[in-house]
């Protein structure tokens, strides 16, 4: 990894980042309740008798979010505990009706664990593992609504009791890229595991951002903890902004507060929002209502069994199996619908155009969406379309122009490439006669460079070749062009 250090007046400053991202598990129901968690619905609509802490209403852990913790954590390589608890963190908001959150602290239901990291997906080198402190379960909060009336807050208590995964990284980022690359990979790795689905827009995937600054080799700095942020670039914003705004502090003789921050996107700087607290400020102690988590070897087995490929392993295989670029191999694996998609794409073409494929897809598709500004999950193209174009090249029935422009009509028509190609005559030829006689012609209409690639300039070939294929309409075999004119020329 590339250094990061801010240039001060007293010399260069170092930072130090950890992050807590919260991850709202995928699950149907709540995590102590049956009430559903669905994205969008009408305010107060999705809250059960435990979420609205009626009097006398017991929690009931959620299975599914229990293992969904499990199966995160074995891909991040942790260690499982078998023996967790829920413990009451104490604290009074007009959004928590407890009055306290269900959460873990001393026993949390995932030990530590490690993220693999690429700073630049080029180059293995450049490799670099990020430490896991813990992942624990915890209950959402709901969501205040300041902007419905000019005098009072509505309350919204749809999240109140979503599962949530707080998942700690150790202080081991030293920039703002290395703290995206985390992100971006963590995001990965949960949506490949499918605990999570990782839409930050939504809220479902947000980090606390902890920023301190040292000398370079110094004992660790004060800790600022900027919250929700809720977006890979506003992180990497927030730390620059946070870095830069201590190092400012501590040359100007001043001293760095623990305290909590918040992110505004807006004006793009943190501002403060209260005092750090502690952990005994929250006055945690064991939920009376809920038992220990107790895991069995059979369910941890099951857990294990469910994981699928995780991308690092893919990225391997798709490199040491399918011949594949470490750049493509990397972009390909980095997203579970892209790989996916592309894996859809190898079924119809088979893995012997596995390279093909890969070019094509990081290439001309990626292109074609950026141009277009839709994800690969609405491409107007399909994996089998695809399968069929790369198939149409392969065998020669198209040359890469022709190719090109049998995608452009498919973007925007959603034919099917082969019926393109029949019904607008696009076939790539082969004809030695046909592509002779416009040769011919060629050579006639341009007698002074012929005469001057004969007398050595070696370079204009391409300029008959280009001749050529323009004559032809893009429609000639590029290789049968190449053997009839050098035959031509001799």
């Amino acid at each position: 990894m590339s250094s990061y250090r801010i240039h001060g007046a007293t010399g260069e400053w170092e930072v130090v980042i950890g992050l807590e991202v919260h991850a709202q598990v995928t699950s149907a129901a709540k995590l102590f309740s049956g009430a559903s968690t669905e994205f969008g619905a009408e305010p107060n609509t999705q809250v059960s008798l435990v979420d609205a802490a009626m009097p006398g209403m017991l929690p009931v852990p959620n299975a599914e979010c229990i293992r969904q913790a499990v199966r995160t954590g074995m891909a991040l390589e942790a260690r499982i505990n078998p023996w967790s608890r829920f413990d009451r963190k104490n604290y009074f908001y007009a959004d928590l009706p407890q009055g306290y959150q269900i959460s873990q602290l001393y026993h949390p239901i995932v030990g530590e664990g490690e993220i693999e990291i690429l700073a630049d997906d080029k180059d293995e080198s450049s490799a670099k593992r990020i430490g896991i402190e813990r992942i624990h379960l915890e209950q959402d909060a709901g969501k205040l609504m300041h902007d419905q009336h000019p005098s009072f807050s509505y309350v919204d208590l749809n999240r109140s009791g979503v599962a949530l995964m707080e998942i700690v990284s150790k202080p081991d980022m030293r920039s703002p890229e290395e703290a995206g690359a985390y992100i971006r990979k963590l995001r990965a790795i949960l949506r490949y595991v499918g605990s999570c689905d990782g839409n930050m827009e939504q809220g479902s995937m947000r980090a606390d951002v902890n920023v301190s600054v040292r000398k370079p080799g110094a004992e660790f700095g004060t800790r600022t903890e900027t919250k929700n942020v809720n977006s890979v670039r506003f992180i990497m914003a927030a730390i620059e902004y946070e870095a830069n705004r201590q190092v400012d502090v501590l040359e100007g003789g001043g001293n760095i507060v623990q305290e909590t921050r918040l992110w505004d996107p807006d004006k793009a700087e943190t501002r403060s929002l209260r005092s750090k607290e502690e952990a005994h400020d929250y006055r945690y102690f064991p939920d009376p209502d809920l038992l220990p988590v107790e895991l069995t070897d059979d369910f941890l087995t099951d857990c294990r069994a469910s994981l699928p490929e995780l991308p690092d392993a893919k990225r391997r295989r798709y490199e040491s199996v399918l011949g594949l670029t470490p750049y493509n191999a990397s972009v390909l694996t980095a997203d579970v619908t892209t790989a996916r998609w592309f894996e859809a794409v190898l079924d119809s073409v088979g893995e012997e155009h596995a390279g093909r494929a890969s070019n094509w897809v990081t290439s001309e598709l990626f292109g074609a969406l950026n141009r277009l500004g839709r994800s690969i999950e609405d491409s107007p193209v399909s994996p089998a379309q695809a399968g069929e174009l790369i198939r149409l090249t392969a065998d020669g029935t198209l040359s890469g122009t022709l190719a090109k422009q049998v995608f452009e009509i498919m973007l925007e028509t959603g034919q099917d490439p082969g019926a393109i190609v029949e019904e607008r005559g696009l076939k790539q030829t082969s004809d030695t006669g046909a592509i002779d006689k416009v040769i011919a012609d060629v050579l006639a209409a341009n007698q002074d460079k012929v005469a001057d690639y004969r007398g050595g300039k070696d370079k204009l070939f391409g300029f008959f070749v280009g001749q050529t294929m323009k004559a032809m309409q893009g429609k000639a075999n590029p290789a049968v062009v190449n053997e009839l004119l050098k035959k031509a020329l001799g």
